[in-house]
């Protein structure tokens, strides 16, 4: 179903309005989780499986306090993580053994891992990992394509992994006789677009100082075709993409130049950069989310260590900045932050892992403007290197986000 200008709005705004009504119609002691992946490596040489740590998220102050023991991730080195739509599944993707490994999640945040699919003819090296919306398919993007690696580089790939109803990973998808599709050299993110229609790489290619976003059309069983115009220009070296709710915009950081790019989607699925862009950002972005509602924006900025906050004009898609209650655009986190999540119930927390002092800082978001206020506590520490995260909701919460 294509959606007019104004119905697309409108559908937003209303999106708004039953998250809205939520907050107050909700247990004020609902908890999420909130899972982080590291490295846990050490001084020592020997590689190790890296860790998962799950922490509680207050439903009134967005507290975080560690909880269950922490579990392997199953491979060395996690750089990505996913959950399924029905929040009971938790992927890993641990880019020195190339694997994606599947886990459970418990009522009590605990997880189990039930499946290991190690990469091979799909390409090798995971940079990053994405759901589509529908929770039927899981992206994959790979630094190289098979029979390559650091030592004999090549373009990179993206493969998608169909997904069951018990969220086990099935047999990679097949594109033209291959069990991946190519992309440009030097992946760094994948994003599903929130209506299904389409799956974006971002890449970048130092040689030529040239950053790019690789756009495919995709059907509902993950087969894939190049859109028109893709490769799209994504400045130097753009490091994190998203796309709004309603699958209108997709933004994308620039490391290099720091920027946020921002595109409006048109014909489904082709990006058309906004003409009032690219937007300031703090220094060297690496992340970035957008909130439940479609309204704000949130990256970290790993050489500032700081969180940049705007809102989005829901007509346009342009990015504005969001001043805080402390009149400045951007808040302190811990030490490079890489990693960056809006809790998927209500939209009212944002927290962000922190890789080089073992941290998660947490912010309070306000409905009204996007301002992000510091959780109490906080920073929390966490296990080594933490370099991803993701959140799903417990409670009587979790279903009503579903349906939204």
């Amino acid at each position: 179903m294509k959606f007019s200008k104004i119905g697309q709005v409108s559908l937003v705004s209303g999106i708004a309005l039953i998250l809205a009504s939520t907050f107050t119609a909700c247990n004020p002691v609902t908890i999420d989780y909130v899972f982080v992946a590291g490295d846990n490596q050490t001084t020592s040489t020997t590689p190790t499986n890296g860790e998962i740590q799950t922490f509680l998220s207050d439903r009134v102050s967005g507290a975080l306090s560690p909880v269950n023991t922490k579990v392997s991730s199953g491979g060395v080195r996690p750089v990505s993580v996913a959950t399924s739509t029905d929040y009971q599944h938790l992927y890993v993707a641990n880019q020195d053994d190339s694997t994606i490994v599947e886990f459970t999640i418990d009522g009590s945040g605990k997880l189990t891992s039930t499946k290991t699919t190690t990469l091979s003819a799909e390409g090798n090296t995971p940079v990053a990992i994405a759901m589509n919306a529908a929770g039927t398919l899981l992206y994959v993007a790979n630094r190289y394509q098979p029979g390559h690696s650091s030592a004999s580089p090549s373009a990179g790939a993206l493969a998608v992994f169909p997904v069951g109803k018990d969220g086990s990973l099935g047999a990679s998808v097949t594109n033209g006789g291959l069990n991946y599709v190519a992309v440009g050299v030097n992946p760094t993110s994948v994003n599903a677009l929130s209506t299904g229609a389409a799956a974006y790489v971002t890449t970048y290619n130092p040689t030529a100082g040239l950053g790019f976003i690789y756009g495919f059309s995709a059907t509902s069983g993950g087969a894939l075709a190049t859109l028109t115009g893709s490769p799209f220009a994504a400045g130097v070296k753009p490091s994190a993409i998203t796309s709004d709710p309603t699958g209108r915009f997709v933004y994308a950081t620039d490391f290099s130049q720091s920027q946020l790019i921002g595109y409006s989607v048109i014909d489904q699925a082709v990006l058309h950069p906004l003409i009032n862009g690219p937007f300031r950002t703090g220094s060297q972005p690496t992340a970035l989310t957008i909130d439940p509602r479609g309204r704000y924006i949130y990256l970290t900025n790993s050489l500032d260590n700081t969180v940049s906050a705007y809102s989005i004009d829901l007509a346009t898609g342009t990015p504005t900045t969001t001043v805080s209650s402390t009149g400045t655009s951007n808040l302190a986190t811990g030490t490079q932050p890489v990693a960056i999540l809006v809790d998927p119930g209500y939209g009212r927390y944002v927290y962000t892992a922190n890789y080089l002092d073992n941290s998660l800082t947490g912010f309070k978001l306000d409905g009204s403007t996007g301002a992000l206020t510091l959780t109490l506590n906080g920073p929390y520490p966490s296990i080594n290197q933490p370099a991803a995260v993701a959140s799903v909701p417990r409670g009587n919460h979790s279903v009503q986000v579903n349906q939204d």
